[in-house]
């Protein structure tokens, strides 16, 4: 009750109440991704107070941040030595403009990210965040074939069930259907390719087999576009929130391979996986075994203490731009925050914590999350558990062999995340998956704390559905 003390200690301090809140919110905060029948009219979950694994909300209550926000507070939250670092640079420098001057942390920043990237990818654009990394690297991509005297050459391959962001241009690569129900797109530059979900798979075809399937369309669609017209293929090494989908084995490898033979940029989306969230600063190299031509991050670069993200770009591109006959070519491109010297020297210390334990951690209790999540699949409405890392997701169907979600009430995810919060654990529902991502530093015990409360919510859920005919089970 201590931390409730002093929630309302800091409201009534401010002269506002946390009833204040929403009712300010209900009045003029418009929230991300609202329906339009409650836009500029809604008020979310007051969230007061956070440490280490957990967040209290306004009421006081201690939930387990199961999606570690929004997949970013990798080093928990309250770590003093992030606040302290943030309030020394502000004090020293708070900001200075990118278009004409640099700063110590954001040279800095840029040469240990190069440090931990694989292959050739060697130099660093800071950004704001992970749609602006990835809207940066496709604008890159299109100056770099500007340059290179090739303008027909900016085509985009995405997949089904990909999210790359919310700009106009990375939105245009989104492959979840409700992304793009209501919002226009800049569908004349993208090619969509088919889900890698294995558990999507044609009834009685093997992983491997669908593994070869995948692999066989993407280069079928290189041979019908043109591999001329296309400027790059951009994807996260396990799509994160189209429901952590983890490819079949050796299927990024195939597909760089056939990227470098078609001269196809490849764009990995690690604005989830990076910094640490499967164990590593980067998982295109580490996890995976690609190294592709960028690296797109966010999120966890700072652990969300502090709005960054970034494009790690192979060195070999800075050398073609530099040799080209158009030295005075302009990369028309920069934001008011890129480099802010804050977030850099928040990152800087966030990697350090990082390398003096937190990806050993990972590496140590990750193989536990798993398997324990895994035990909800002795529930009859779970479909499949999967993930790797610290992400996982729960997805929930009608029956298992139909693997059909449909007949179910399409807000059973937020059915489970409601009676998760009440038992103390703070879900990431998708329509009827249930996402967790909880801070790295999460321990075996609590770890076994989380999954049996979320193993008591689906239960529950269950038993709703049964009640209102909804589910048969």
């Amino acid at each position: 009750m201590a931390a409730v003390k002093n929630l309302k200690a800091t409201e009534q301090a401010a002269g506002r109440s946390g009833g204040d809140a929403v009712s300010m919110a209900e009045r003029h905060l418009v929230q991300p991704w609202p329906a339009a029948g409650s836009v500029g009219a809604e008020a979310r979950t007051l969230i007061g107070e956070g440490e280490g694994i957990y967040i209290i909300d306004a009421d006081g209550k201690r939930l387990i941040d199961g999606p570690a926000g929004m997949w970013c507070v990798n080093v928990g939250h309250r770590r003093k030595e992030l606040a302290q670092v943030m309030y020394d640079q502000a004090m020293e420098l708070s900001y200075n403009t990118p278009w004409y001057t640099m700063s110590t942390p954001s040279a800095e920043l840029a040469r240990r990210i190069a440090g931990h990237a694989p292959g050739e990818l060697s130099h660093v654009f800071l950004t704001t965040g992970g749609s602006s990394a990835v809207e940066t690297a496709l604008r890159f991509m299109q100056f770099y074939n500007n340059v290179r005297g090739r303008p027909e050459k900016k085509l985009l391959l995405s997949r089904g069930g990909a999210y790359h962001g919310s700009t106009y241009l990375s939105a245009s690569l989104n492959g979840r259907p409700r992304d793009r129900d209501w919002m226009d797109g800049a569908d004349a530059l993208v090619v969509k390719l088919g889900s890698p979900d294995p558990f999507r798979r044609p009834n009685g075809m093997s992983v491997e087999a669908f593994g070869d399937a995948l692999v066989e369309e993407f280069r079928a669609t290189v041979e019908r576009v043109g591999a001329d017209r296309i400027g790059a293929f951009v994807g996260e090494p396990v799509q994160a929130s189209g429901g952590v989908v983890v490819p079949p084995d050796g299927y990024l490898k195939r597909i760089r391979e056939i990227c470098r033979e078609n001269d196809i940029l490849y764009i990995s989306d690690e604005v989830v996986t990076a910094f640490g969230r499967l164990g590593h600063v980067f998982a295109s190299g580490d996890v995976f075994g690609i190294d592709p031509d960028m690296i797109t991050f966010a999120k966890g670069v700072t652990s969300g203490y502090f709005p960054l993200g970034g494009v790690v770009i192979a060195g070999r591109l800075m050398e073609e731009l530099r040799r080209s006959n158009h030295p005075d070519a302009v990369f028309s491109h920069g934001l008011t925050y890129s480099s802010h010297p804050v977030g850099c020297a928040v990152a800087l210390k966030n990697l350090d914590l990082l390398e003096e334990g937190v990806l050993d951690h990972v590496r140590t209790v990750a193989p536990y999350f798993q398997a324990r999540l895994k035990t909800l699949e002795e529930l009859p409405l779970v479909g499949e558990v999967r993930g790797l890392g610290l992400m996982a997701c729960v997805e929930c169907v009608a029956d298992r062999e139909s693997r059909n979600p449909l007949q179910l009430d399409k807000d059973v995810g937020n059915r489970i995340d409601a009676h998760c919060q009440e038992l103390g654990l703070l879900v990431r529902p998708l329509i009827n998956m249930c996402v967790m991502s909880p801070p790295l530093t999460i321990t075996k015990e609590q770890i076994d704390e989380m999954v049996a409360i979320l193993r008591e919510g689906i239960s529950r859920t269950m038993d709703d559905l049964r009640r209102e005919g909804v589910w048969q089970g």
